[in-house]
Protein backbone atom coordinates (compact mmCIF):
# COMPACT_ATOMS: atom_id res chain seq x y z
CA UNK A 1 0.00 0.00 0.00
CA UNK A 2 2.92 2.37 0.18
CA UNK A 3 2.66 5.29 -2.68
CA UNK A 4 4.01 3.82 -5.74
CA UNK A 5 6.97 6.93 -5.58
CA UNK A 6 8.12 6.13 -2.38
CA UNK A 7 8.89 2.30 -3.24
CA UNK A 8 12.33 1.28 -3.64
CA UNK A 9 13.74 0.09 -6.81
CA UNK A 10 13.61 -3.63 -5.98
CA UNK A 11 10.04 -3.15 -4.63
CA UNK A 12 8.84 -1.71 -7.89
CA UNK A 13 10.64 -4.03 -9.84
CA UNK A 14 8.76 -7.07 -7.29
CA UNK A 15 5.58 -5.64 -7.91
CA UNK A 16 6.15 -5.23 -11.73
CA UNK A 17 7.17 -8.72 -12.18
CA UNK A 18 3.98 -9.65 -10.06
CA UNK A 19 1.86 -7.64 -12.44
CA UNK A 20 3.21 -9.10 -15.77
CA UNK A 21 2.86 -12.83 -14.19
CA UNK A 22 -1.00 -12.49 -13.17
CA UNK A 23 -3.64 -9.85 -15.14
CA UNK A 24 -5.69 -10.21 -12.21
CA UNK A 25 -3.00 -8.79 -9.92
CA UNK A 26 -2.02 -6.25 -12.35
CA UNK A 27 -5.92 -5.20 -12.33
CA UNK A 28 -6.15 -5.15 -8.35
CA UNK A 29 -3.33 -3.78 -7.99
CA UNK A 30 -4.26 -0.50 -10.18
CA UNK A 31 -7.99 -0.53 -8.97
CA UNK A 32 -6.48 -0.50 -5.27
CA UNK A 33 -3.74 2.17 -6.10
CA UNK A 34 -6.72 4.24 -7.15
CA UNK A 35 -8.57 4.31 -3.99
CA UNK A 36 -5.98 4.93 -2.13
CA UNK A 37 -4.91 8.11 -4.17
CA UNK A 38 -8.97 9.23 -4.55
CA UNK A 39 -8.85 8.82 -0.33
CA UNK A 40 -5.45 10.65 0.23
CA UNK A 41 -6.16 13.74 -2.24
CA UNK A 42 -9.95 13.61 -0.93
CA UNK A 43 -11.82 13.62 -4.30
CA UNK A 44 -15.46 12.61 -3.54
CA UNK A 45 -15.89 13.18 -7.20
CA UNK A 46 -13.98 10.04 -8.08
CA UNK A 47 -15.58 7.23 -5.82
CA UNK A 48 -19.00 7.06 -7.89
CA UNK A 49 -17.01 5.82 -11.04
CA UNK A 50 -14.54 3.68 -8.81
CA UNK A 51 -16.94 1.85 -7.51
CA UNK A 52 -18.83 1.27 -10.72
CA UNK A 53 -15.43 0.39 -12.41
CA UNK A 54 -14.77 -2.60 -9.41
CA UNK A 55 -18.43 -3.77 -9.37
CA UNK A 56 -17.67 -4.21 -13.10
CA UNK A 57 -14.08 -5.84 -12.64
CA UNK A 58 -14.98 -9.35 -11.62
CA UNK A 59 -13.07 -9.54 -8.54
CA UNK A 60 -15.75 -10.68 -5.78
CA UNK A 61 -13.78 -9.10 -2.68
CA UNK A 62 -13.47 -6.08 -3.96
CA UNK A 63 -17.16 -5.50 -5.24
CA UNK A 64 -18.39 -6.58 -1.41
CA UNK A 65 -15.92 -4.00 -0.51
CA UNK A 66 -17.64 -1.06 -2.97
CA UNK A 67 -21.09 -2.45 -2.63
CA UNK A 68 -20.37 -1.35 1.37
CA UNK A 69 -18.81 1.40 0.37
CA UNK A 70 -21.72 2.55 -1.59
CA UNK A 71 -24.56 2.41 1.01
CA UNK A 72 -21.65 4.18 3.62
CA UNK A 73 -22.61 8.02 4.18
CA UNK A 74 -19.40 7.93 6.50
CA UNK A 75 -17.33 7.61 3.69
CA UNK A 76 -18.44 10.06 1.51
CA UNK A 77 -18.21 12.52 4.35
CA UNK A 78 -14.75 11.65 5.21
CA UNK A 79 -13.88 12.38 1.82
CA UNK A 80 -15.75 15.52 1.18
CA UNK A 81 -15.26 16.96 4.92
CA UNK A 82 -12.17 18.61 6.43
CA UNK A 83 -12.96 17.06 10.09
CA UNK A 84 -11.31 13.79 11.49
CA UNK A 85 -11.68 11.89 14.75
CA UNK A 86 -8.29 10.91 14.79
CA UNK A 87 -7.63 12.59 18.20
CA UNK A 88 -10.04 11.60 19.98
CA UNK A 89 -9.77 7.72 18.21
CA UNK A 90 -6.18 8.19 19.66
CA UNK A 91 -7.14 8.91 22.93
CA UNK A 92 -9.51 5.95 22.98
CA UNK A 93 -6.48 3.74 22.56
CA UNK A 94 -4.46 5.40 24.88
CA UNK A 95 -7.23 4.83 27.51
CA UNK A 96 -7.56 0.70 26.14
CA UNK A 97 -4.06 0.27 26.64
CA UNK A 98 -3.86 1.96 30.19
CA UNK A 99 -6.96 -0.19 31.09
CA UNK A 100 -5.28 -3.45 29.99
CA UNK A 101 -2.18 -2.77 31.75
CA UNK A 102 -4.08 -2.68 34.53
CA UNK A 103 -6.24 -5.54 34.97
CA UNK A 104 -6.86 -7.22 37.54
CA UNK A 105 -4.07 -5.21 39.59
CA UNK A 106 -5.98 -2.88 41.30
CA UNK A 107 -9.54 -0.56 41.81
CA UNK A 108 -10.66 2.14 39.78
CA UNK A 109 -9.51 4.32 41.73
CA UNK A 110 -5.48 3.54 40.51
CA UNK A 111 -6.83 3.10 37.09
CA UNK A 112 -7.91 6.90 37.10
CA UNK A 113 -5.00 8.81 38.96
CA UNK A 114 -2.60 6.49 35.72
CA UNK A 115 -5.29 8.03 33.33
CA UNK A 116 -5.29 11.24 35.01
CA UNK A 117 -1.50 11.10 35.27
CA UNK A 118 -0.15 9.58 32.14
CA UNK A 119 1.98 11.46 29.32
Amino acid sequence: MRRPEQRTPDEQAHVAQIQQHDATIAHLATLTEAFAQMVRQRTPSELRSWIETVLMSGLPDLKRFATGLQHDAAVRAALELPYSNGQTEGQVTRLKLLKRQMYGRAKFDLLRQRVLHAA
